[in-house]
This record gives structure tokens, sequence and C-alpha cells, in this order.
């Protein structure tokens, strides 16, 4: 019975506290953004339709399985710091950048495309949405992107370990709201109609 009652008092939430109070403040402004796009979908659904037609639904399906791969490998990290290991962390951080390059590089030639089609921020309402949704997750996954290269360089000098990873878990908990955001995006942006 102490067992499990050791168990229970040694639990805590991962990362620190700041980190889940940024989080929590980001979440709320992405949440603003997604509720202005829904509610303007149901205000103009022909447009939204439409517009919606012009994207490439692959596209963002592969970029949706570049960013969850990324967090799967920061996962593992994550759990390599906590067994002791942070050489396996820091390659599985590189390679978690490395995926999430991907991520980037089909979001700018998306960008490029709809561009060269006129598709900018002033085209139609839901193109302004979608710039703006879009660009202001891109910027999360660039600093996401940065805080993984520090977590490596801090594996990398043995920064973190078992009884030190609550800043690494600060770093991983921002990449994985990063992806839960791009999981609610992709299909309200590119698949609901």
């Amino acid at each position: 019975m102490s067992t499990s009652l050791e168990t229970v008092a040694t639990r805590r939430l991962p990362g620190d506290l700041a980190m889940w109070l940024f989080i929590l403040a980001e979440l709320s402004v992405f949440a603003l953004l997604i509720l202005a796009f829904a509610v303007t979908q149901a205000l103009k659904p022909q447009l939204f339709a439409a517009s919606r037609q012009l994207l490439d639904t692959s596209t963002g399906l592969a970029m949706t399985l570049s960013l969850l791969s990324a967090g799967l490998l920061a996962a593992l990290a994550q759990q390599r710091v906590r067994q002791a290991r942070p050489g396996q962390a820091a390659l599985l951080l590189l390679l978690a950048l490395l995926v999430a390059c991907g991520y980037l590089g089909l979001k700018l030639g998306e960008y490029r495309h709809l561009l060269s089609l006129g598709l900018g921020l002033e085209h139609n309402t839901f193109f302004t949405l979608y710039w703006i949704l879009t660009g202001f997750h891109f910027l999360h996954v660039l600093l996401g992107m940065l805080i993984l290269v520090w977590l490596a360089e801090g594996c990398r000098r043995r920064r973190y370990g078992p009884g030190n990873c609550s800043g690494f878990e600060s770093g991983v908990l921002y990449w994985h709201m990063v992806d839960l955001v791009w999981v609610v995006l992709f299909p309200l942006v590119y698949l609901l109609g």
C-alpha cells in the first residue's frame, strides 16, 4: 500500500509551471483564431468551400505527418533523458529537426504556390484567415525548432538527466503544443466544409 502512495506522491506535472501558463496563453489565442475561422465559415460556406478547393490536401497531410513524426522523436528524446542517455536524446532531437524541416519546406512551397496564383492575404475572407492562422502557426514551428536545437545542445553538454529534466520537458511540451494546434488546423482549414 505504501508503494502506491509513494508513487502518487512523486508524480508531478512535467515541465515548468511558467511553460504551462505560456502554452495556455498561446492556446487561448489560437482558440480565438480558430473560432473566428469556424464562425466565418458558417456565415460564408460557399466561399470557404470554393477557396478550400484551391488547397492541396495531400500537402496538408504530409505537413501533419512531418510535425507528428517530429513530436514522436521529441517524446522519445525525453524518454532517453529520463534514462540518463543524453547522447541518444540529442540524436533524436536532431532527427526531429530534420523531419520538421520537411514541414517548413512544404509550407513555404505552399505559400509560394498560393502567392503565384494571386491568393494572398487580401484575396478573400478565407485566405485572410488562412494566412493569419497558418502564418501564426508557422512562427510557432520556427520557435519550436529553435527550442529543439537548444535542447539538443543541452543534451550534448549533459545539462539534462533524470534528476534535472524539467527544462527539457518544458521544451518538448512546447513542441507538442505546436503539434496539437496543427492537428486542429489541418482538418479545419483543409478538409471540413
